[in-house]
């Protein structure tokens, strides 16, 4: 492997990760003496700051994708990425987050949810619902992969050490201190690194201002000289931003569906507070525009390696914007950026963990337990049972990973193969959700047979090959997911107007 990172920069990385590190697991402590259950370790058993679970929302939303891999991706693609990633699905998520949020926590509350196949469950009366959702979350590990292969290329390149030792390091520290701290102390990490993300992303953003002194036309006339398609508003040469349906319909049904995702939505769950709501959304909102603007810094990547090649080597779209950062920027600028990117990948990774093993431990495995007629998981023996899932969950997460690292598929990037798996898993969530939260008397069976219609309409449309946008090497997976959605939707209104005259399915 080489590294751009100076050795001055490697050998600073290495004291100031160390010290993050400490200050990180110091936290963690804390909040793990307060655990005594699967719920304290779910939701929290304090009161948290409506301002700090609001950082810590914009922070989970915000992964490494956000500041690692669609940067990347426009670097590759120029201003058509910038609109698709940058100003129309924030837009959409942004909205669907306020909107969705205030309904759906109050349906938690009153059902007393901890995941959100619980939410699912108890809203629609049906245990075989949540099962279903809870096995589907398992699509998320995706998402898992993503955040390490990129927090991998960033610390590699940071520490000067062989992507390997950085994943294993990286898989054992996070999910080690995530068996132990949950939410008490997810909130106050999430947290720290929602400060930290903040001054990143506008020391990225800043960082390209020299470009400007002829203006934003003296900024793409640059950009045009290295390639046309980097400055049109649609990219021919892309899988991912070709035309408007791509740029603007699939990211607008994207974003307003990204949102209904456990380690996303559930945050307002953490509130104790009803009149929290409004400054918790104020505040992840906020931090969450700036955080979707960092992918304008793909364009300075781009300009700064125009034929995207670095000494002879040509970058991958997980290492462009990590090669940037050690080339751009001065050592002390250059640790406080790399520290928020790890920043940027970690506070969403926790969020995974967490959620991902509460849900295989309280909506896989107990009613499992129950239906095999097995003693109930309860207390410690819950909590011993979840840090086993999370043991599990990491092994998993460096298998996969390393082989996207080591061997990576040229047809299925680790960008689009996250895509796959949470776009399928959030599409087949949306109805539930939305329905659940706004149509007090629908049908059960409508909102479930809108969910299969989701799962069975995306992955056809996407391994099937259905449409000219899931063809050939390189396909796009929001393509099949707004399809999904949409699918479902309709299916949903059909049925619920058909049924709206029948006695509906108790809510709870």
């Amino acid at each position: 492997m080489k590294t751009f990172a100076s050795s001055e920069l490697v050998l600073a990385s290495w004291i100031l990760v160390g010290i993050y590190m400490v200050v990180l697991l110091a936290i963690v402590i804390r909040g793990a003496l307060k655990i005594k259950s699967i719920s304290d370790y779910s939701v929290g058993n304090v009161v948290f700051s409506p301002i700090a679970v609001g950082l810590s929302l914009a922070a989970s939303i915000t992964s490494a994708a956000t500041f690692i891999i669609n940067p990347g991706l426009i670097a590759l693609y120029g201003i058509s990425g910038v609109i698709t990633l940058g100003v129309v699905l924030p837009f959409a998520a942004l909205i669907s987050l306020y909107v969705l949020t205030k309904g759906f926590r109050k349906q938690g509350q009153a059902v007393k949810a901890l995941t959100m196949a619980q939410w699912i469950g108890k809203r629609y009366g049906s245990e075989t619902f949540a099962f279903f959702f809870a096995l589907l979350s398992l699509l998320l590990l995706t998402f898992v992969v993503l955040i390490c292969v990129g927090l991998t290329s960033i610390l590699s390149q940071a520490l000067g050490i062989q992507p390997l030792y950085a994943l294993i390091g990286l898989v054992t520290f996070v999910f080690g201190y995530m068996m132990f701290g949950g939410a008490n102390s997810m909130i106050y990490t999430n947290l720290i690194q929602a400060v930290l993300m903040l001054i990143v992303a506008f020391i990225l953003l800043g960082s390209g201002l020299d470009h400007l002194e002829n203006g934003i036309g003296g900024f793409l006339e640059k950009l045009k000289a290295i390639d046309p398609n980097l400055v049109t508003p649609v990219n021919p040469d892309s899988f991912l931003f070709r035309d408007y349906f791509e740029v603007v319909f699939c990211a607008i049904v994207v974003g307003v569906a990204i949102v209904c995702q456990p380690h996303i939505i559930t945050k307002s769950l953490m509130l104790k507070d009803e009149g929290h709501v409004n400054t918790f959304l104020r505040t992840g909102i906020i931090a969450e525009t700036f955080f979707f603007l960092v992918v304008i810094a793909g364009l300075y990547a781009r300009l700064e390696f125009p034929d995207l090649t670095v000494d002879g080597v040509q970058l991958k779209t997980d290492t462009i914007i990590s090669a940037y950062v050690v080339k751009k920027f001065p050592v002390y600028i250059g640790l406080v950026v790399i520290l928020g990117l790890i920043s940027a990948g970690l506070s969403t990774l926790e969020g995974l963990v967490q959620s991902l093993s509460t849900t295989v431990t309280s909506d896989i495995a107990e009613p499992l337990c129950g239906w095999l007629g097995i003693k109930k998981l309860e207390g410690k023996q819950a909590i011993w049972f979840n840090r086993g899932v999370i043991v599990v969950l990491g092994v998993v997460a460096v298998l996969i990973s390393y082989d996207q690292i080591s061997d990576p598929d040229p047809k299925q990037t680790v960008a689009i193969l996250a895509q796959n798996g949470v776009y399928a898993y959030f599409s087949a969530a949306f109805v539930p959700v939305l329905f659940g939260t706004f149509l007090p008397k629908v049908s059960r069976q409508v909102v479930v047979a809108a969910s299969l219609v989701a799962v069975i309409t995306h992955f056809s449309v996407y391994y099937g090959e259905l449409t000219m946008y899931t063809q050939g090497e390189l396909k796009n997976p929001g393509v099949a997911s707004a399809l999904a959605i949409s699918a479902s939707v309709l299916v949903g209104l059909g049925g619920h107007y058909l049924s709206k005259k029948k006695k509906p399915t108790p809510a709870y």
